[in-house]
């Protein structure tokens, strides 16, 4: 936490939140990562609006980390791969595989992910989303305590 930027966390807030009232506005759709990546593959109606929105997304970032290189992590070292468990025996590229089916299965079976619930959920007063946070959070509160690792 060391690399807390208050300044730049509100702006890529505003622009999150400005960014889901667009999709919402313009198109009638929640800008969930999930629902959108999801339903890609086997397409289910509308796959245009998916793949412009995840392309815009994609270079968005890289073309604003080219341009502002020290923006977010305020020129601290980025952040490296946490290694597996070694007393697991697990591979670190398979950890990382489960750990994303995990969260694929999760967010199928939550019917949405952070974004979706935390951003979008949220704003639209969703008790199912509401509960989904609050599950969210605590595990990662849970994680961090157990781990030790930020």
């Amino acid at each position: 936490m060391e690399s807390f930027s208050p300044l730049s966390a509100a702006i890529g807030g505003t622009l999150i939140g400005l960014a889901a009232a667009v999709l919402w506005l313009g198109n009638g759709r929640i800008a969930g990562i999930s629902g959108i990546v999801g339903n890609l593959l086997p397409p289910a109606g509308s796959v245009a609006w998916r793949l412009v929105f995840l392309v815009s997304l994609v270079a968005a970032a890289f073309v604003s980390a080219r341009l502002f290189p020290n923006l977010g992590a305020g020129g601290v070292t980025p952040a490296q791969l946490v290694t597996a468990p070694p007393a697991w025996g697990i591979p670190t590229p398979a950890w990382l595989a489960i750990a994303g089916l995990l969260t694929g299965l999760g967010t199928r079976i939550g019917n949405g992910c952070t974004s979706g619930h935390g951003v979008c959920g949220l704003a639209r007063l969703s008790l199912r989303s509401l509960v989904a946070v609050l599950v969210f959070f605590g595990v990662a509160i849970l994680t961090v305590t157990i781990t030790g690792v930020v």
